[in-house]
């Protein structure tokens, strides 16, 4: 291999950040000092690294001296320091109402991984592989996600495999009987798009078009459309943790570990965007 020197386009605080937690997990362990291949700073800059520009592990390794096995190993420690600083729904929910937003959206994403060959049985009796999505086409694992209403991720869920639709990824999840003590508790509604039709009280989908050949009334069409406009902001959530996390944007981990890898990402743009923790 040729080495070469290269830049990592993330700021130091950051960097800083996620090494403090590695310290606090060795401290946690019990770590002796000196018997680890990588100090904490380096083991968070290999992690990084991984998460920004998805390197190929192989090459990853040999660029800071250690085995291959090794650099999964330290990855994979990264990668769960960092979810577990993720928050649960209902204290993202309650942060989200304090600083005076007036709303919430929730989205699903099927993100995309090596194909599976779990199989299930679908509502129809047939059996599928699990981790197949119809819609999409492609072999993945659907999370759901919180926007704010400026489309800023504020919470992430665990897996689904990818042949569930959104809705019940949601049920399995416990995401829609949050959303109702949110709007109840909180006055916080949430908005969805079609594929949350019939979530119940306070998820507001669009109106769908009627199957009989009718047309909207021209009030069900305003509301689509302011709908739809103010919704549509929701998708910059997903935008953000996968254009700056290359790692997202096709997992080659198992499948079941996407929810862990996500909420990381999500962990990691909360740090390095402290402003973002914002009032409306």
């Amino acid at each position: 291999m040729i080495a070469y020197r290269a830049m990592l386009d993330v700021p130091r605080e950051l960097i800083e950040r996620v090494t403090r937690l590695l310290r606090a997990e060795r401290r946690r362990r019990g770590t002796r000092r000196g018997t680890r291949a990588l100090g904490c700073r380096r083991e968070a800059v290999l992690g990084l690294v991984w998460f920004r520009k998805h390197e190929e592990m192989t090459v990853l390794a040999a660029g800071f001296g250690i085995s291959r096995a090794t650099a999964y190993r330290y990855r994979d420690e990264v990668i769960t320091v960092l979810s577990d600083q993720a928050p649960d729904l209902h204290q993202a929910l309650e942060q989200v109402a304090e600083h005076g937003w007036s709303h919430v959206i929730v989205d699903g994403k099927v993100f995309r991984t090596d194909r599976c060959a779990e199989t299930t049985t679908s509502v129809k009796g047939t059996e599928i592989n699990s981790w197949y999505s119809g819609k999409h086409r492609a072999f993945g694992g659907n999370v759901q996600a919180i926007m704010r209403p400026d489309g800023f991720p504020v919470w992430t869920c665990e897996v689904e495999p990818g042949h569930r639709h959104d809705i019940t990824a949601a049920r399995q999840r416990g995401v829609l009987g949050t959303l109702y003590w949110a709007a109840s508790q909180l006055d916080l509604p949430t908005l969805a798009d079609g594929g949350y039709e019939g979530a119940g009280h306070g998820v507001h989908t669009p109106v769908k078009q009627p199957s009989d050949g009718n047309v909207l009334a021209a009030d069900n069409l305003t509301f689509n459309a302011l709908h739809r406009a103010t919704r549509a902001v929701g998708e910059r959530g997903f935008a953000m943790l996968t254009t700056r996390w290359r790692a997202l944007q096709r997992i080659t981990a198992s499948p079941s570990k996407i929810g862990t890898i996500v909420a990381a990402a999500l962990v990691l743009t909360h740090l390095e965007n402290p402003r973002s923790h914002r009032s409306c």
